[in-house]
């Protein structure tokens, strides 16, 4: 054809946000793995592996600014960003403002910034596990923003924001749909017996009003016969 317009493709490149353990099959790694997934409540094994690659970027870059020497311009400025980040996301203390302090950060660090662990110590669900079905289904804030992504990094800063949503049943919102559909079939039914008890009412009066017309009749008769 030709008027064929020409497509464009994406050429974006995408880096790796996780890699694959070397040795797959390591019995101490498997439990290590199976037990961080039970304890953080996490939906599969790839979340672990995310969280260290991201470890592993942040301690090579403290490795290599360790190799320069300490009045280094870069070493200054990298090393001052890195910590800073560290401090603001939570992972280093005031107090361990050193680059050698990063080579000694954990899995277990990154995992307790999560908002489905932050969640769950701050008492808004009942275990790890609901936790997650809360942020997923829209019911947490931090801030003024929904945030239903349980692996979102909490700042220091945004701790003390994380509530329900306004929008939630849990923080004064509209009820959910299984709750709509309760109060609905409760108010069904008490209309019916509200019905039921005025047809009951209507039948007994009308039984009252029979039974008064035929003893009126019973009564009619007898005084004839007196006079």
């Amino acid at each position: 054809c030709p008027h064929r317009v020409a497509r464009m493709r994406n050429y974006r490149t995408y880096s790796r946000v996780a890699g694959t353990p070397k040795n797959p099959f390591e019995k101490e790694r498997l439990d290590y793995e199976l037990k961080l997934c039970g304890e953080y409540g996490l939906r599969c094994k790839r979340e672990i592996w995310r969280v260290a690659t991201s470890l592993k970027r942040i301690r090579k870059a403290a490795r290599y600014l360790l190799t320069l020497d300490e009045k280094d311009p870069r070493r200054l400025f990298e090393g001052q960003a890195l910590l800073r980040r560290m401090t603001r996301l939570g992972l280093l203390d005031e107090s361990k403002q050193k680059l050698d302090y990063v080579l000694s950060l954990k899995t277990e660090d990154f995992l307790e910034r999560r908002l489905q662990t932050q969640v769950f110590k701050l008492g808004l669900a009942k275990s790890i596990h609901h936790a997650r079905v809360l942020v997923r289904q829209r019911h947490i804030r931090v801030g003024k923003q929904i945030v239903n992504i349980p692996s979102f990094a909490v700042r220091v800063d945004s701790q003390r924001q994380i509530e329900f949503a306004l929008t939630s049943p849990y923080g004064g919102g509209r009820p959910g749909r299984v709750k709509r559909k309760s109060l609905r079939n409760a108010d069904k039914k008490g209309g019916a017996a509200d019905e039921e008890e005025d047809q009951m009412g209507t039948a007994i009066e009308e039984t009252r009003g029979v039974s008064s017309n035929r003893k009126e009749i019973h009564r009619t008769p007898l005084l004839k016969k007196k006079k």
